[in-house]
């Protein structure tokens, strides 16, 4: 591990489930070419690199102009050096440079993204989706960073930080050794496919659509859950839905040959009402299997998280009237439930 980072500032872009390999009928065509917005990732992991050939006052003063609070998170809550008042962060700069992990990571990072063109691309574009949906939209800046194997992207006040060490690509040399914290399961979907579509995440669910803490049922959250994803739908209509949630095709194809059957388990054990977080978490967290379902340890993980996807698109199916913006502002789950007739067989 290159840096020891707090949770503080984080957020933890989990994987959650999928029915389908490619984009499907959800992910309706519009047309964004005239929405006049351009992103441009700044390399926060190139600038702060510059420190090791500068002179460190002087770079570590454009550093605090470029970026401003994020330049004063990273270095007083991810590398811990200090208050970014004084000079003694500094030294700790220093030695984190000075080491060979340091330069190794740099490498695979700088490896694997020369440029991040492609990556510019693909957030330009998800954010003028966003923003022909929701014309009130603003954004934060992005950068790009090396979290130090801890967090997959960042946010805090106008700013969208992506650790870009946390998408070198299923095979990079680094992730067998963090297994402990980073299981294969997760880590497989560490790719540079996965960027845009954790930034559209990561923002629908802590800045655009965060959920309601009072929302205690299982119910709740899988509705909940399947509106982050309907909305990627909208906003990705390029993405795969493997891509988007996160299942392999072995887990796809389990979730669409039992459909009927995890429906059935939901409602026969008496689940959707449960308020109790250690009963219903094993059906929305991150795990390799879901306990209790399928046999051989095969059931997709958080189904109830992928069944709620699939009621909000049947949602909308049944109510082709109802909008993007709507669909997000109605917080009643069991409306949702009731109307969308969800019946599967």
């Amino acid at each position: 591990m290159i840096f020891n980072l707090p949770k503080a500032k984080q957020i933890y872009l989990i994987f959650l489930t999928s029915v389908l390999l490619t984009a499907c009928s959800h992910s309706k065509k519009v047309d964004v070419s005239n929405i006049d917005i351009n992103v441009t990732i700044e390399r926060f992991d190139h600038d702060l690199d510059a420190m090791r050939s500068k002179p460190i006052n002087l770079q570590a003063s454009l550093m605090q102009k470029k970026y401003g609070v994020f330049y004063q998170d990273y270095v007083e809550r991810i590398v811990r050096a200090g208050a970014t008042r004084d000079t003694n962060y500094y030294k700790t700069l220093r030695d984190i440079f000075d080491s060979q992990a340091y330069k190794d990571l740099k490498h695979d990072v700088d490896s694997v993204y020369p440029n991040l063109d492609k990556q510019n691309e693909e957030v330009t574009d998800a954010f003028r989706h966003i923003k022909y949906y929701f014309p009130q939209q603003t954004f934060p800046k992005v950068y790009a960073y090396s979290s130090g194997f801890q967090a997959q992207t960042s946010i805090g006040n106008g700013y969208f930080a992506i650790g870009l060490d946390m998408f070198l690509g299923a095979d990079s040399r680094f992730y067998p050794a963090l297994t402990e914290t980073i299981p294969h399961y997760i880590s497989r979907r560490f790719t540079p496919g996965n960027i845009a579509p954790r930034v559209v995440e990561g923002l629908a669910r802590e800045d655009m659509f965060p959920e309601n803490d009072q929302d205690k049922s299982l119910l709740s959250k899988m509705i909940y859950n399947g509106k982050i994803l309907y909305f990627m739908d909208r906003i990705l209509p390029d993405v795969p839905d493997s891509t988007k949630i996160g299942y392999t095709p072995k887990q796809i194809k389990w979730c669409a040959d039992f459909k009927p059957q995890i429906w059935g388990y939901f409602l026969e054990e008496n689940l959707l009402y449960e308020t109790d977080y250690e009963k219903i978490q094993k059906y929305l967290g991150e795990a390799p299997f879901t306990p209790g379902l399928g046999e051989k340890n095969e059931a997709a993980p958080k189904l109830a998280v992928w069944t709620g996807w699939q009621i909000v698109r049947e949602y909308m199916d049944k109510h082709p009237n109802v909008t993007l913006p709507q669909l997000m502002d109605e917080r009643d789950a069991q409306k949702i439930l009731n109307d969308s007739k969800f019946r599967p067989k």
